[in-house]
């Protein structure tokens, strides 16, 4: 009767128990690549972050990232780049009951350089760019899902809209993402 009533407590304990994700403190490195205002061939982002979670499965969001866009002009294509530092705070709106899905909204400070046809303001036809590389400011609003595949594995979509009310060339940039998480405490 003993191992009965010990096997059906052991049960219990293994049904009810949940892994050990999103803890108050656990942090994770990330890295994302995606496409800028649609999904054209002249556009990408990257960027690595370092995230830290709080209570109730909120986190806080630390990185880096670089853009590349490509405007066109008559026959040649004037590259544009961005690298920004980043500082945010995403709150978690929903999960399953598993914790395997998680989906979040976040905002972000964003600060950094904008680069203009590599700082060179003359065009091969004797044009003068009047858009000069400059530093930047402004902020993110974000939605990300991220699916855990392992406790300590994370697969990560995102969309992303950046308002940069500083830069010379768009002030609003619309990103599509994909990305990988590690747990590293």
């Amino acid at each position: 009767m003993r191992n009965v009533i010990f096997s059906m407590i052991l049960l219990m304990l293994t049904i009810s128990a949940q892994a050990q994700r999103r803890l108050h403190g656990q942090q994770g490195m990330q890295a994302t690549i995606g496409k800028v205002d649609g999904l054209t061939k002249n556009s990408l982002h990257a960027g690595v972050a370092l995230s830290q979670f709080t209570k109730n499965s909120h986190k806080w969001i630390f990185g880096v990232e670089y853009l590349h866009k490509k405007l066109p002009y008559i026959a040649q294509w004037v590259p544009v780049e961005q690298f920004t530092g980043e500082a945010g705070y995403y709150r978690t709106f929903l999960s399953d009951r598993s914790k395997t899905f998680f989906f979040t909204a976040g905002i972000s400070g964003l600060a950094g350089y904008e680069l203009v046809n590599r700082d060179k303001p003359l065009l091969y036809d004797g044009s003068t760019i009047l858009s000069q590389s400059k530093f930047l400011f402004g902020g993110a609003f974000s939605f990300e899902i991220e699916t855990y595949i392992t406790d300590g594995f994370i697969l990560l979509t995102g969309f992303r809209q950046r308002v940069l009310p500083g830069s010379t060339v768009n002030k609003f940039h619309y990103q599509l993402s994909a990305g990988i998480k590690f747990i590293i405490n």
